[in-house]
């Protein structure tokens, strides 16, 4: 038998990458899913390179699989993801004994290269962009998703100075709307519940309709909300740029989507925004939020920040931390600046010794950690709507489910309840999680 052990790392465009992979390769029955590495005869990375020695960590990765295939030469090792498509050939240079190297789009490509790798015992590579092609190969999951990630475009057209998408996913392309309703009345059908819709760039969404047209994002979602089934929307990620007065006008007149926002900021000086080649400014930022709050009051905003950018001054930190306590924002994923090679920001001189950086980034963590409990604290004796996904792990018997502002919930219930949505009194705060009782 073919056992696959898959390894995922990065955002959820790649885990939604790897659902795909697995979807193509459970089709025919030839291959099985495992997560017991010593039983698996072929081994998949699928790599993010967002983050600094993204290529490093893929090296000692492979070198851990080495010491397997050393005992088993019929194993074959294929790379994919971002790492894949930025550094190609260079993967076989570097390590002779993987057998396979393919880019972000062309994963659909996998099973036959996985076949000639078997057959011939020849290398195959193929980091090309054949737009949106893998998409022809979406299918029905196997396994039951109360909440299911899709795909409705690739791509990146911004080229801020810091980022490697627009290298490694390549030009925005989006799918066409019937394909993405399509594939969302099915994931309904097998029993999805909740859809997070997917994109580099998510609200720059304008994909071509039957008739010829182009339907915009917020029409996107309104046609969502219309399929049976589907009870919560989400999406990420967003570029304010692009955010729109009409996608706000949507948080008016759809409640199914939800009153939750991940809308990244990076900074909150514009100096910095300037030298990231964001085009935008805090005050156009502002500006989104405040039409938000407008349109729906009770919303809550997430954020992205990149602490120690080349240029970054105490003032312009001191600007960003202002501007996290006037906004409230509820999480954040906030990192120490990575410089990526062949971004515009990899030249620039990096004026920061790595000590200052790591006390900036504590001192924003801890600033969001506690704008994070001040929200939960808010929801304790509430009753939240959950989408029920199953039993919690670290509570025997008792199921868990997510709320609205996408936040845990572990409470007492049947199996039945599972894939519903449920009204649970909030009675416990935790750090990462909250409990509650049945109303």
């Amino acid at each position: 038998m073919k056992y696959v052990y898959i390894k995922t790392w990065g955002c959820q465009m790649n885990e939604y990458d790897s659902s795909m992979i697995v979807n193509l390769l459970e089709k025919d029955n030839e291959y099985i899913i495992t997560e017991n590495i010593e039983q698996a005869n072929i081994f998949i990375l699928n790599t993010c390179s967002i983050r600094e020695k993204a290529q490093e960590k893929v090296f000692h990765q492979l070198g851990r699989w080495k010491k397997l295939k050393n005992r088993n030469p019929d194993i074959i090792i294929a790379v994919g993801g971002c790492v894949a498509t930025q550094e190609g050939k260079e993967i076989f240079k570097r390590a002779n004994y993987v057998d396979i190297v393919f880019g972000t789009q062309t994963l659909h490509k996998l099973p036959n290269m996985l076949l000639t790798a078997k057959k011939n015992r020849k290398r195959a590579i193929n980091i090309t962009f054949p737009k949106l092609e893998k998409f022809n190969y979406v299918l029905k999951p196997k396994k039951i998703l109360y909440s299911s990630a899709i795909s409705i475009m690739e791509g990146c057209n911004k080229y801020c100075s810091f980022c490697v998408v627009p290298y490694t996913r390549g030009n925005e392309i989006s799918r066409p709307c019937d394909d993405v309703l399509f594939d969302i009345s099915n994931l309904a059908e097998t029993g999805t519940r909740e859809i997070i819709l997917l994109g580099q760039n998510v609200n720059a969404y304008q994909g071509v309709t039957f008739n010829g047209g182009i339907c915009y994002f917020s029409e996107l979602i309104r046609l969502v909300a219309e399929i049976d089934g589907i009870e919560r929307i989400r999406f990420i990620t967003s570029n304010p740029l692009e955010f729109s007065d009409d996608i706000i006008e949507v948080y008016r007149d759809t409640p199914k989507l939800v009153s939750f926002l991940h809308l990244p900021v990076q900074s909150g000086s514009n100096k910095i925004l300037h030298l990231m080649k964001r085009s935008y400014t805090i005050e156009d930022y502002e500006s989104i939020i405040l039409k938000l709050i407008d349109a729906r009051p009770n919303i809550q905003i997430s954020s992205d920040f990149i602490v120690g950018f080349p240029g970054e001054s105490q003032e312009d930190f001191k600007q960003t931390i202002q501007f996290i306590k006037k906004i409230n924002f509820d999480m954040s994923f906030s990192f120490i600046y990575s410089a990526r090679p062949g971004t515009p920001a990899s030249e620039m001189e990096d004026n920061l010794n790595l000590i200052e950086k790591k006390e900036r980034l504590h001192l924003l963590q801890n600033l969001i950690n506690t704008q994070t409990m001040m929200w939960s604290r808010k929801m304790f004796g509430t009753i939240q709507s959950i989408l029920v996904e199953g039993y919690s792990k670290n509570k025997n018997l008792e199921l868990y489910g997510k709320t609205e502002n996408n936040r845990t919930v572990v409470f007492s219930g049947t199996s039945k309840m599972i894939g519903n949505f449920v009204n649970v009194k909030i009675t416990k705060i935790h750090t990462h999680s909250l409990e509650g009782v049945l109303v």
